[in-house]
């Protein structure tokens, strides 16, 4: 079990978790990192997820992946 850290950013903001959370493996932490993305965008709010990433990284501070939301979005049509 590691402890990882979702960290939310665009061009103007940014997001430190600075709980972070206990996950088993890698395949764990992408899941829960999905989870998040889909949470944010399925919330009604005028907010233009597209050009946000969700940084994933363990508790050294070194990054181990990043989801940028248009993953989960899919293109605009």
């Amino acid at each position: 079990m590691t402890q990882v850290y979702f960290h939310f950013s665009n061009t103007k903001k940014v997001f430190l978790d600075h709980q972070g959370t206990v996950v088993n493996d890698l395949a764990e932490a992408r899941g829960h990192a999905t989870h998040l993305v889909q949470s944010f965008t399925n919330e009604r709010s005028l907010e233009d997820w597209r050009d946000w990433v969700l940084h994933v990284s363990d508790d050294l501070g070194d990054e181990l992946f990043v989801v940028p939301f248009t993953f989960v979005l899919g293109k605009p049509h």
